[in-house]
C-alpha cells in the first residue's frame, strides 16, 4: 500500500483472538478510523454481576482465564492515564488498586512521603473474567470496533507477487461453513495455542522461536470473604513466597474475592498429583505463612474447583528473516509472539504494551516492510529485558528444586554466596530503605529493566550496606519477614506424602 491509499483509505484491521491481547487492540484501535473486526472462538460474556461472569463464561480460548492474576503497574497506568472512563468502570464493578504505600513493609509505612512517579506503582486487583469482561463492554461502544463470535479461524490467506507475501485476510468458520473474511492487516492474537506458525511455515517461511521451559505447574483455587470479615492485615508475612519444593502467591481480587496459586515443580510427582485434592491444597495453605490466616475457616470459604495449568514455557518468536520481513501485513501480539512464565504476571502487561506498540507502528510508518522491522525493533526494546531476565530466573528455580529433592545437598560457594545477598542485602534493604523500595518496585512493575536498578551505584551502595550488617539489621523491627514454611520432607509429612 503505497503512502498516497495509507492517507486515502483507513486500513481494515482483522484480529484473531479476544484475550488480553484483542482487548488491548480494541483499546488502542478504538475511535480511530480503523475499521477493526475481532473474532473469538467462544461466546461473548454473560450478561450479568462479575460473579455471574466468573461462574459461567466459557472461554476454551484462554485456559488461564480462571487462574489467579496480577495487573502491574504497566498495566495500571496504561488504562489510568490513556482510559480513565474504563478505570471507573472497573472500579465500579468492584475492582481495586493497591497504591505502593499499602505494599511497604511496617518499617517504611509510617515514614512515607510521596513522591512523582508513586502514582504508577499501582496493583489493579480483579478477576480476569472481571476486567475482560468489563474491557469487553466499554470497548464495544466504540462504532468501529465489530466482535465475532463462536468464530473458529481455520487459515491465513495469502497473496504472493514476484517481490512479497502478503496477508490479506482469514479463512473463517462460522455456523457450520467456512468463509473468507480479507483485511488490510491481520493480527494474531489468538495466545499460546496459535496455529498461525504452522500456517506460515506450510507456505515457506521461516518462524524462528526460542523457547525455555518453566519447570512448574500452576493451581489455583479462589475464595471469598465470609460476610463481616476483612483481609487479613499485611504485615512482614509476604503474600507470594518461594520455598523451592513449592511457590504460592495470594492474590486479592474484585468484591471480596481472593485466590491462592500454588506452584510445584515439574519434577516434583507426587506433590502436584495431590494438590488437586482440596485437603492436600487446604492443607499447603494453612502451612504457608503467607497464606494461613486467608484461609482460616473464620475468614474465608473456598468458591471454585482447584484449577491446573502445565506445559508452561518462555518462547520469543519472529517473523522476520535476516532482519527482513517476509509475510507483509501480518503481525503477531502478546502470548502469540512473546511470552513468559506467569510467575510475575507480566502476561497481561505484556499483550496489551504489545497491543499499543502495533497501534504506535501502524500510525507513524507507511511502509509495510518497515512496519514488521520497527515493531521487532520496538518489541524487543520494551519487552526483551523481561523475557531474558524470566528465563534466567527459570533456569535457576529448576535447579533449586533439584536440589531440594536431596536432604544432602550442599550448594556451590557462587550459590550460597547469592542466596545471602538476596536474604541479607536485597530482602532487607528493600525493606528498610525506601529509594531501593522505589526502584525493585519500578522494576516489579515492567515500568524499569527489570535488572537495572541493582546497577544503579546509589543502590548498589545502599544494598551493599545492609549486607554488610546482617545482625544489626536483623535486630530492627520489619526488616526481615518470618519463616514462610517447613521444609519439603517436613511439609510432606505433614500431609501424609512420600518424600
Amino acid at each position: 500500500m503505497t503512502d498516497a491509499s495509507h492517507r486515502d483509505h483507513p486500513e481494515s484491521i482483522l484480529v484473531s483472538g479476544c484475550g488480553i491481547a484483542g482487548l488491548g487492540l480494541a483499546l488502542a484501535f478504538g475511535g480511530s478510523a480503523h475499521p477493526v473486526t475481532i473474532l473469538d472462538r467462544d461466546p461473548p460474556p454473560p450478561d450479568g454481576s462479575p460473579e455471574d461472569v466468573f461462574a459461567t463464561w466459557e472461554r476454551r480460548g484462554a485456559t488461564q482465564l480462571r487462574h489467579s492474576h496480577v495487573f502491574l503497574g504497566r498495566l495500571t497506568t496504561l488504562i489510568r492515564t490513556r482510559y480513565p472512563a474504563l478505570m471507573d468502570e472497573l472500579f465500579r464493578e468492584g475492582a481495586r488498586v493497591l497504591c505502593f504505600k499499602d505494599g511497604l513493609s511496617p518499617a517504611l509505612k509510617p515514614v512515607y512521603t510521596p513522591a512523582p512517579g508513586d502514582e504508577d506503582l499501582q496493583i489493579l486487583f480483579s478477576r480476569r473474567t472481571t476486567l475482560e469482561s468489563v474491557i469487553r463492554r466499554f470497548v464495544t461502544r466504540f462504532d468501529n470496533i465489530r466482535f465475532v463470535t463462536d468464530a473458529g479461524v481455520r487459515g491465513l490467506v495469502l497473496q504472493r507477487d514476484a517481490s512479497a507475501i502478503r496477508a490479506t485476510g482469514l479463512n473463517v468458520e462460522m455456523d457450520g461453513q467456512t468463509q473468507t473474511l480479507s483485511a488490510d492487516i491481520v493480527v494474531d492474537a489468538s495466545g499460546r495455542n496459535t496455529n498461525f506458525p504452522d500456517w506460515l511455515r506450510a507456505e515457506g517461511v521461516e518462524v524462528s522461536e526460542e523457547h525455555s521451559p518453566a519447570g512448574i505447574l500452576y493451581f489455583t483455587r479462589h475464595y471469598r470473604l465470609r460476610d463481616g470479615m476483612e483481609e487479613p492485615p499485611r504485615d512482614l508475612a509476604p503474600l507470594g513466597g518461594d520455598l523451592g519444593y513449592i511457590k504460592y502467591a495470594v492474590f486479592p481480587a474484585d468484591n471480596r474475592h481472593f485466590s491462592i496459586t500454588l506452584a510445584t515443580p515439574d519434577i516434583e510427582t507426587n506433590l502436584r498429583t495431590a494438590i488437586m485434592r482440596p485437603e492436600i491444597f487446604q492443607g499447603l495453605c494453612e502451612n504457608l505463612i503467607g497464606c494461613k490466616a486467608w484461609v482460616a475457616d473464620e475468614i474465608s470459604v473456598p468458591v471454585s474447583a482447584i484449577y491446573a495449568m502445565g506445559n508452561l514455557e518462555s518462547l520469543w518468536r519472529s517473523y522476520l528473516r535476516g532482519g527482513e520481513a517476509q509475510v507483509l501485513n501480518f503481525f503477531a501480539v502478546g502470548d502469540a509472539a512473546v511470552r513468559t512464565n506467569p510467575l510475575y504476571g507480566r502476561g497481561c502487561s505484556t499483550g496489551m504494551v504489545h497491543a499499543h506498540l502495533l497501534k504506535t507502528v501502524l500510525d507513524e510508518i507507511h511502509d509495510p516492510r518497515q512496519r514488521a522491522i520497527v515493531l521487532e525493533q520496538r518489541t524487543h526494546a520494551a519487552l526483551r529485558p523481561f523475557y531474558d531476565a524470566m528465563v534466567h530466573q527459570d533456569r535457576a528455580a529448576i535447579r533449586r528444586a533439584r536440589y531440594e529433592r536431596n536432604p544432602q545437598h550442599r550448594p556451590r560457594l557462587r550459590a550460597r554466596v547469592t542466596q545471602n545477598f538476596v536474604e541479607n542485602g536485597i530482602g532487607p534493604a528493600t525493606r528498610g530503605n525506601m529509594d531501593v523500595a522505589r526502584a525493585f518496585s519500578r522494576a516489579f512493575h515492567m515500568i524499569d529493566d527489570p535488572s537495572g536498578w541493582l546497577k544503579r551505584p546509589d543502590t548498589l551502595m545502599t544494598i551493599l550496606s545492609y549486607w554488610a550488617r546482617p545482625k544489626a539489621w536483623k535486630q530492627a523491627n520489619g526488616l526481615y519477614p518470618p519463616v514462610l514454611g517447613p521444609s519439603r520432607q517436613e511439609m510432606l509429612s505433614k500431609l501424609g506424602l512420600p518424600a
